[in-house]
């Protein structure tokens, strides 16, 4: 006996994974955000400045090469949530 699978089956189960994927995606840019406050008030402390720009052009490139264009704006989301407004 075969199982056949509806479509409204399969969209569940791909909605529940996406829930799932976003929980440990939030977890991870909360984790990001907690060990970017570390080495800002850890530069800071030893008279450096808030931001790295070398090294958030870096991150920009990182992410774009994996992700294309839009990669660029999510590293900036991230950027901005990890370190404020510049």
């Amino acid at each position: 006996m075969t199982s056949t699978v509806t479509p409204e089956e399969t969209i569940t189960d791909a909605r529940e994974r996406i829930d799932a994927l976003d929980d440990r995606i939030i977890g991870l840019v909360q984790e990001r955000m907690a060990v970017s406050a570390v080495v800002q008030e850890t530069r800071i402390a030893s008279g450096g400045r808030r931001v790295n720009l070398s090294r958030e052009m870096e991150i920009l490139g990182r992410y774009r090469e994996a992700l294309g264009k839009p990669g660029t704006s999510l590293a900036m989301t991230l950027l901005e949530l990890c370190r404020g407004r510049v």
